[in-house]
């Protein structure tokens, strides 16, 4: 198959963290896609949460469907979204604060 190397978004369907895999469905599709935790690509624990978006590439497995390279969309930190942006300043404004009233 010539898709693998291309990356697609969709969401997970449903993660099992005791068994390390679960199904992401791409947007727009309806076919399940297997999903290894050794195929996602973030630090420290690997896990995917039901319904959070992902963007990952598609290869042939031996028994259909897989994804690969599974970024959640959430983790990238060279993209900014309004809402990360707003929940990291208002983090950094409580600590601002709280160091403020132990001084």
């Amino acid at each position: 198959m010539g898709m693998s190397g291309v990356k697609v978004s969709g969401k997970v369907k449903w993660f099992n963290n005791a068994k390390g895999y679960g199904f992401i469905i791409e947007d727009g599709k309806n076919e399940d896609l297997f999903a290894h935790f050794s195929a996602i690509t973030m630090e420290g624990y690997k896990t995917l949460k039901a319904g959070q978006p992902v963007d990952f590439e598609i290869i042939q497995g031996p028994k259909g469907l897989h994804a690969v390279a599974i970024c959640a969309q959430c983790e990238k930190h060279e993209v900014h979204t309004h809402g990360a942006a707003t929940t990291a300043s208002a983090g950094e404004t409580k600590s601002g604060e709280s160091a403020k009233v132990l001084a």
